[in-house]
């Protein structure tokens, strides 16, 4: 659900009771970035020649690598504006372990989503089926046990759904609502179509379907009665978990596609469990490296494009050796953001779209933290700001002796993500320690006497918004220029999944071939 990080970090030593506190900030590279406002960029020096150039490292561009190599095309050449490839499905690492810059599990899939399953049994994630035909999966790459815990009513509980002490009402309210989803969950049109399905271009696009995507989230309950304290905080945090933002911005289509669009039918031993890394996705990411090796360019920014006949021109500053490059290509694939695609296009402008800044902080703990308490893989604490913490080494199979390493998440929810994103890059390595440990301290009042070091990830556009009119009123942006530029993102789904940014690379590619 991120991007990758290139800014140079920037150390902050604070004394605390005689102790040192490190306090480090990376990011995206806005500043970069920022430079196709301007394109104020030397001449190109230098000419590359390729039959198909993607441009953005994510998992769509790396999708796209990958169905080239797999049909038999290797003329191919990736480029990215950042030190390192994965985009939202990056990762840091310290001396005790590797820990997520963006997102870090990935849900079963549906068993109709035969390419991420044909993808899992590349990454020997899916190992084949058992005689009664359910897979087996590598147990090992999934969650352990605890996988989820919620901080209710001042102690831990397992699972996130409230429990302790809520009343018949609130039960009766949760198993309704979770009734209603499992209805819409199996729901179809007439032509056989989910009404939620993954990836959303399979699902239907009946008008009852789109009225859905046309009205608030929380209208959507309000109609449906559903008041409950417990039932609306879970729904909220859902959502801001999933998209970065609330129920009170997000569709009610999103909102409920969250439920209900995965069917958990691939696997009945297995359903309540994720795939899982202390790295994160960035493992993902690492099965794409045999398609990129040698076919791969970072740290190159594009600023402009040209159709030209029978190719297309492109420049890319390699901020490097601070030169262009002149790209020619018979066809490009655009595999970036539509904010970035509208600097680079001048002319090119698809709509709204809204993307949500997003904190997050890794934490390096003394291992007295937690005392007793057996962390979980998930650490949520009711009411909070932030979406809480997880415990980076919890799929570590060996004894963890040392240091604990904690990363812990937050998005701004708001309806002005353009403000939110300003002040996220005005908070200083201070201002972000307090807002973080604010939140974190609501569950451990002593945690801060526990801290070796903090890092804060500060990512600007880290998600696209799936607020109302958002899924499906842009097809625009899909559309090919000249066939010969062509576009794949998951914003182009309207949700930032990776299922979607892997399926929106195979139909760019496929398109292009």
């Amino acid at each position: 659900m991120f991007l990758g990080s290139l800014m140079l970090p920037f150390l902050q030593y604070c004394e605390k009771k005689g102790k040192s506190l490190l306090l480090k900030v990376t990011g995206t590279n806005h500043v970069l970035g920022h430079k196709l406002w301007a394109k104020d960029f030397p001449e190109p020096t230098e000419e590359v020649r390729t039959k198909y150039l993607i441009v953005g490292g994510g998992i769509s561009g790396l999708s796209a690598c990958r169905f080239f190599s797999q049909n038999n095309e290797n003329d191919y050449l990736l480029v990215e504006m950042e030190n390192r490839l994965g985009g939202n499905s990056s990762n840091g690492q310290n001396k005790f372990t590797k820990f997520p810059l963006g997102a870090h599990y990935l849900p079963l899939p549906n068993k109709e989503n035969t390419e991420i399953i044909d993808f899992l049994k590349e990454c020997k994630i899916y190992q084949g089926e058992d005689e009664n035909g359910d897979p087996i999966l590598d147990e090992y790459q999934m969650t352990f046990p605890q996988q989820e815990r919620l901080f209710f009513k001042n102690s831990w509980q397992n699972d996130i759904v409230p429990q302790k002490g809520i009343s018949t009402e609130t039960q009766e309210e949760f198993d309704r609502f979770f009734k209603l989803m499992d209805d819409f969950r199996e729901k179809k049109s007439e032509d056989g179509k989910y009404w939620f399905a993954i990836p959303v271009e399979d699902s239907s696009f009946d008008p009852e379907v789109i009225q859905l995507e046309k009205m608030l989230f929380k209208s959507f309950l309000t109609k449906e009665n559903f008041k409950s304290e417990e039932l609306l905080w879970l729904l909220d945090y859902s959502c801001r978990d999933d998209y970065g933002l609330g129920i009170d911005y997000v569709s009610a289509w999103a909102g409920i596609h969250y439920f209900a669009g995965r069917k958990n039918n691939w696997s009945k031993k297995y359903k309540d469990q994720v795939f899982t890394w202390p790295e994160g996705n960035a493992r993902l990411t690492k099965h794409f490296s045999k398609y990129t090796e040698g076919k791969n360019l970072t740290r190159h920014l594009v600023f402009d494009v040209k159709s030209n006949g029978n190719n297309v021109e492109v420049l890319s500053f390699d901020n490097v050796q601070k030169k262009t490059k002149k790209i020619i290509a018979e066809k490009v694939l655009f595999a970036t953001p539509q904010f970035v695609n509208e600097r680079i296009f001048n002319k090119k402008r698809v709509g709204n779209f809204n993307y949500v800044p997003w904190l997050l902080t890794t934490i390096t703990l003394k291992n007295e933290f937690g005392g007793d308490e057996e962390l979980a893989w998930d650490n949520v604490i009711y009411g909070s700001d932030g979406l809480g913490y997880i415990y980076d080494q919890h799929q570590n199979v060996d004894q963890i002796i040392g240091e604990k390493v904690i990363t812990y998440y937050r998005s701004f929810s708001t309806g002005d993500c353009r403000k939110a994103r300003k002040k996220l890059y005005a908070l200083k390595e201070e201002q972000l320690k307090n807002l973080v440990l604010e939140d974190l301290k609501k569950a451990h009042p002593l945690i801060e006497d526990f801290i070796i070091e903090m890092q804060f990830h500060k990512i600007g556009h880290a998600m696209i918004a799936p607020v109302p009119n958002q899924i499906f009123g842009k097809k625009e942006a899909k559309q090919a220029i000249d066939e010969r530029i062509f576009f794949a993102h998951s914003d182009l789904s309207g949700i930032s999944i990776f299922e979607e940014a892997f399926y929106q690379g195979l139909r760019a590619a496929k398109q292009m071939l």
